[in-house]
This record gives C-alpha cells, sequence and structure tokens, in this order.
C-alpha cells in the first residue's frame, strides 16, 4: 500500500510543553492576525501525558505569558509551594541547610507542585479549542526531506509489522505529514532529532550533552504526615563523592506526594544502578518516615538532560527547528526545565509565523527563533547557571562550593566551564572499581524493578521487531562484558536487558526484554560503544502514566 499523505503549515512532533505551548501560541497570532494557519501535534503515547514524567515544580512564568487567565480557565495548578526545605544527605542523618543560605533557584515562592501529565492534558485541550489538530498514538518515525535537502515533514511508523519483519493481516502503512516547518519537539534524546543533529551536523559548536536519569513513583502517606505545598530537595548519600545526583519529595494534594532520585549518567562505576540508588534514597530517615505507613501508586523513568547552555546545539535547519528538551534547556541548579520548554516553543512559534505570513515555504531556517531566544529570560537563567553543572566532575564538596559561589555571583565570572566527554565515554573499567552490592527490597519501602514496571501501565505489541536495535549483536558479550561486566543490566531502571546464562554460568548471550521498556532513553545514552539504537515502537507503545 502506497502511504496517504495529509498537508499542514506547522507539524509539531511530540505533545509535551514545548510542543503544546508552540501550538497555542501559533494559533493565538493566527486568530490575532484573522488569518488561517494549520497546525498538527503528533505524540507517540496513547494519549497525551501518557508519556510524560517530571518532579514537578513549575514556575508559572511561561504559562503566565501564553495563558494570563489560566487560573480563570481551570488550569491544573492546585497546589502552590508553602515551604522549601534542603538537605544534604549522609547515611544516617541530614544537615538541612538555613534558607536564607540558599541561592534564588533553590527558592520556590510563587512556583506549583504539579503533575506534567495532568498540566498537558490540559494544554491539549486548550490547543483543540483553538483549531490544533492532535493525534495521540501515531509515533513519527521518519523525517521526510525536499530533493534540496530541507525538510519536508515526518511519517508515522507502520502499523501491523511482524516479529519477523513482515506484514501481518492488520498491516497498515505510516501516514506523510508534509508541512511548510515542522518543530521537533520529542523530548530528551529524541530518535528523529538525533538523525537531524547528524544530517546537518547541529552539534558542531556545542559541549557534549550530559544527562541524568530520573526515576520516580508516587505514593499515598498518612494524612497525619502530609504536609500540602511542602518541598523537599536533597543530596549527598546515597551516592558517593565522585558521582552526581539528588532527590526530591513533593507534597501533592490529596494525601500524596511525588518522590524521585535523578542519578547523573556521567557516572564512572559500571556496576551502579540508578534504579537501586533511588530505592537506597527512600530509606533514609528524613524520606523514611514520610512513606512508612503509605503506599505506593505509580512508577516511571525519564532521562533529563543536564548540559546547559554550552551544550544547546544549533536549533533550526532548513524546513524545522528544535524544541524543549530536544534541545536541553533544563535549568540544573534551579531543577526545574518545563518553563523554558514552553518559552522555547512559544518563541519558535513567533518565528515561523511571521515566515509564515512572509510567505516563505519552508526551504530556509527560521533564524529569528534562535536569536530570539538567546534575547529572552531563557538564555538569562541557561547563562547564570552554565557553570554549576560541569564544576561537580571535581567532586561533591568542591563542586557544590563552586556552584554555590557561581549562583551568588550570578554567573558573572568571564569563563565556562566545558563538558568534556559524552557521558558513554565515563565508564571505568569493572576491574578498576568496587563491586556495588544492593540490599534486596523488603517490598514495603524499596521494591524490585519488575513490580515497578508494572505500576507504570507499560505495554507493547509483542507481535512487532523490537525498538531497541544493536548496531553489532556481538558487542555486549564479546565488548561490553569483560570490560564492563554488561552495564546495561544495571543503568536500565526497567529490566529490558539481561546476560542470561546455563546453570553452570556458560554460554552468557544477551536478552532485551523489549516489552518492558519505558522509553527513559538510557541505554541510547550511556552503552559504552552508542551500540544500542533507542527507535519508536508502534504508536501508543510505553507507559501509560496517569498523573506523573
Amino acid at each position: 500500500m502506497d502511504r496517504e499523505s495529509m498537508e499542514y503549515d506547522v507539524v509539531i512532533v511530540g505533545a509535551g510543553p514545548a510542543g503544546l505551548c508552540a501550538a497555542i501560541r501559533l494559533k493565538q497570532l493566527a486568530a490575532e492576525a484573522e488569518r488561517e494557519v494549520s497546525v498538527c501535534v503528533l505524540e507517540k503515547g496513547s494519549e497525551v501525558g501518557a508519556h510524560l514524567l517530571s518532579g514537578a515544580v513549575l514556575e508559572p512564568r511561561a504559562l503566565d505569558e501564553l495563558i494570563p487567565d489560566w487560573k480563570e480557565k481551570g488550569a491544573p495548578l492546585d497546589v502552590p509551594v508553602t515551604r522549601d526545605e534542603f538537605h544534604i544527605f549522609t547515611a544516617v542523618s541530614s544537615f538541612k541547610m538555613p534558607n536564607f543560605l540558599l541561592p534564588k533557584e533553590q527558592h520556590n515562592k510563587g512556583n506549583y507542585i504539579i503533575s506534567l501529565g495532568t498540566l498537558c492534558r490540559w494544554l491539549a485541550g486548550e490547543a483543540e479549542a483553538l483549531g490544533v489538530e492532535i493525534y495521540p498514538g501515531f509515533a513519527a518515525a521518519e523525517v521526510l526531506y525536499h530533493e534540496d535537502g530541507s525538510v519536508k515533514g515526518v511519517a508515522t511508523g507502520d502499523m501491523g509489522i511482524g516479529k519477523d519483519g513482515e506484514k501481518t493481516a492488520g498491516y497498515t502503512p505510516g501516514m506523510e505529514l508534509h508541512a511548510k516547518y515542522t518543530f521537533f519537539a520529542e523530548g530528551v534524546r529524541g530518535s528523529l532529532t538525533k538523525t537531524l543533529f547528524e544530517k546537518f551536523d547541529l552539534r558542531r559548536d556545542c559541549d557534549p550533552q550530559t544527562f541524568g536519569l530520573g526515576c520516580k513513583e508516587i505514593w499515598e502517606i498518612d494524612p497525619a504526615k502530609h504536609r500540602p505545598g511542602l518541598v523537599i530537595h536533597g543530596f549527598g548519600w546515597p551516592l558517593d563523592q565522585g558521582t552526581y545526583g539528588g532527590g526530591w519529595l513533593y507534597h501533592l494534594d490529596g494525601n500524596k506526594v511525588s518522590i524521585g532520585f535523578v542519578t547523573g549518567l556521567d557516572y564512572e562505576n559500571p556496576y551502579l544502578s540508578p534504579f537501586e540508588e533511588f530505592q537506597r534514597f527512600k530509606t533514609h530517615p528524613v524520606i523514611r518516615d514520610y512513606l512508612e505507613g503509605g503506599k505506593r501508586l505509580t512508577y516511571g523513568a525519564k532521562a533529563i538532560n543536564e548540559g546547559g547552555v554550552q551544550s544547546v546545539p544549533k536549533l533550526v535547519f532548513p524546513g524545522g527547528a528544535i524544541l524543549g528538551c530536544s534541545a536541553g534547556f533544563v535549568n540544573v541548579p534551579k531543577i526545574k526545565g518545563n518553563h523554558t520548554a514552553m518559552k522555547s516553543g512559544m518563541v519558535a512559534a513567533d518565528a515561523v509565523f511571521a515566515a509564515l505570513a512572509e510567505g516563505r515555504e519552508g526551504h530556509d531556517e527560521l533564524t529569528a527563533y534562535p536569536e530570539a531566544l538567546e534575547k529572552s529570560w531563557v538564555y538569562d537563567e541557561l547563562r547564570t547557571v552554565r557553570n554549576c553543572r560541569p564544576a561537580f566532575r571535581w567532586g561533591l564538596i568542591p563542586g557544590t562550593l563552586y556552584s554555590g559561589l557561581e549562583l551568588w555571583l550570578r554567573g558573572r565570572t568571564p569563563w565556562t566551564l566545558r563538558h568534556r566527554h559524552a557521558d558513554n565515554e565515563t565508564l571505568k573499567k569493572a576491574s578498576e572499581v568496587k563491586r556495588i552490592d544492593y540490599p534486596k527490597p523488603d517490598g514495603k519501602i524499596t521494591f524490585d524493578r519488575l513490580s515497578s514496571v508494572f505500576l507504570s501501565n507499560t505495554n507493547h505489541e509483542e507481535n512487532q521487531p523490537s525498538h531497541l536495535k544493536l548496531k553489532d549483536p556481538s558487542i555486549p558479550i564479546d565488548y561490553n562484558l569483560p570490560l564492563y561486566d554488561e552495564p546495561a543490566q544495571r543503568y536500565c531502571p526497567a529490566g529490558v536487558y539481561e546476560v542470561v546464562r546455563n546453570d553452570d554460568g556458560s554460554d552468557p548471550h544477551f536478552v532485551i526484554n523489549a516489552q518492558n521498556c519505558v522509553h527513559c532513553k538510557t541505554c541510547d545514552i550511556k552503552d559504552p560503544t552508542q551500540n544500542i539504537v533507542w527507535t519508536v515502537p508502534e504508536g501508543g507503545g510505553g507507559p501509560n502514566y496517569p498523573d506523573m
């Protein structure tokens, strides 16, 4: 069957905060100018929000600009922050930093504890009311190009391809979506965005991106312990002095808390498991006290950009642009990226609307987008904190002291620290480090990966080719196993990768349980030889987060 096609002015890949805010802003501008602009948003999750996961404390600055009357319209920002706590954890106690010593980035007055998925479902409703077409369950699997090399649009993946690569009785070809301009707002480590980086050499003039892996759970806790609006952040234990990371506990409404832990993926020890570090974090007395007697409701995991302004690539190419976390606008010390992602979408919308009004057809670059973004408060924020994350390569204590100085100086130091290595280049050999023996889960506070994945409502059509591809199937056993004890067994927070042996320990072979994948992208980031390539499965596959 030939693929059918649809024509739009703008196609947006990804119904996250950046993509939806771009769509809303475009339609607002069109309405003000009494023009027609057709906008389509593709979302690979089964519904808007199904794949979204964030802490999350939202700074409403971008939302205030986009929809000033969001309160009257019922935006789900229901829990204002009432108190901040910042802890430095040891194995048995913690030091709570006095709030007056915390820099501006660690204060959350005026912010809200939210579910990002719930917020984006609300934004999707606002977008649809303005005439935006949103198609959940359709994964953009291919970038389409004009003969001159400019981006023409995207194609969704074929449905009904069996594990053997052959068409099944349910085969349906993908759909082509052609646009004058295409926005890529896929989130962290977007699979199509990666191909754009390579084709247009967009990362030529920036540092390597560095990432963290965030594992998160929602708990219902004892009402007597619930403090709506309380925000707790902390770092230190359980990580060693050379590994970056930290945790949070946010008190939502309804006796619920969001709890999570981020491990920097530039860690060195191949025996480290970010999932297990998260489980250990929950046993700290400060955290455990809130969770005891409670019930875990949901679990999920997602990679996070941590590179800052020096790792932001070129944002435009002929026919399109990169928005939000696909580019990497997270303010790491502030522990926030949703507001900057939203603003990037709004600025891109301004640029593309002006281009359409001039009659441009998408074979050019939207240079007005990066120019305007660099003059916006997004870059003011990122430039101020640019030296904080790379300083932690010196270790926890020196990094903390130096980054604190940078924040108090508001980034006025005349230098910029660079990110020297990609995260896949930082592992030491297994023979050079100490094995980490993690305690067994107790089933009350700590849990195993498979029972956790169950709570993520993850599902993929079983009869389809694996969306996790190996460039060279021999590398996991012949290279990674002897050098690093195959770290995929541990860095994956969903138990996707296993090394299976005979009863006598012989004949190891690498197993990929693609059905478990929660789309966190860690394997695509951390595999030492970049042998694992994450691609989109059939649309609608993956986690189904209700309120993460």
